[in-house]
């Protein structure tokens, strides 16, 4: 069956090239993404890896751990580790899981028969410190992931978990919010101190609160 929002995270032990983890462990009270390749050593997880690299201080402020995973071992996911610092100019500095059993692959629903019997799909997902999953995304094997949008995404689930407000098309960090309905006239004062703009009954906007 496959995993929803909302759904538990399903926890795993593995080999990694950081060493041997328990995936719950690793992240602790952290939120974190998990997102996987359909090998190793293919062009653009190489780039994707240098970039979730190159961020390390944008998921370590957001308080993010990051995993990533293919169905190759680790003594391959060592020598790929190389070839991505030497070429995309960073030290990849997060664990890269082996699933040569393909069961981490098989509990997250990362093999589609139509797209690959043997490889992942490059799937991510972020996980709240509850275990939750927050987010699916499914890219196809020819597109590489954007990672700006998956960083606001965190912005926007970090905030959302904390205040009564959603975040609206292509909302950024620092941009307006919008109250939820559940949220009534009379309660916004009180809760929304910096004020509101009624667009309508049900769009009302406020500052981001937390800024």
């Amino acid at each position: 069956m496959s995993l929803r929002l909302g759904d538990k995270a399903p926890n795993f032990k593995a080999q990694t090239s950081i060493g041997d983890i328990d995936f719950y462990e690793f992240l602790g009270d952290s939120w974190g993404v998990l997102f996987s390749h359909p090998a190793d050593y293919t062009p653009v997880c190489t780039t994707e890896l240098g970039r979730t690299a190159a961020l390390k201080d944008e998921f370590e402020k957001r308080n993010v751990k990051v995993a990533a995973l293919s169905v190759d071992s680790v003594e391959s996911h060592h020598g790929w580790i190389s070839d991505i610092n030497e070429t995309q100019n960073v030290e990849v500095n997060f664990p890269i899981i082996a699933d040569e059993n393909r069961e981490i692959s098989e509990a997250y629903d990362m093999i589609h028969p139509n797209a690959s019997l043997t490889a992942t799909v490059r799937s991510l997902f972020i996980i709240a410190p509850d275990k939750s999953i927050k987010l699916i995304i499914t890219y196809p094997a020819s597109t590489g992931r954007n990672f700006v949008e998956i960083l606001r995404v965190i912005d926007s689930l970090q905030l959302t978990a904390n205040y009564s407000v959603a975040t609206p098309a292509d909302w950024k960090e620092g941009e307006d919010v919008v109250i939820t309905p559940a949220v009534k006239d009379e309660e916004i004062e009180a809760r929304f101190p910096k004020g509101y703009t009624r667009v309508k009954p049900y769009l009302r906007l406020t500052p981001q609160p937390n800024k």
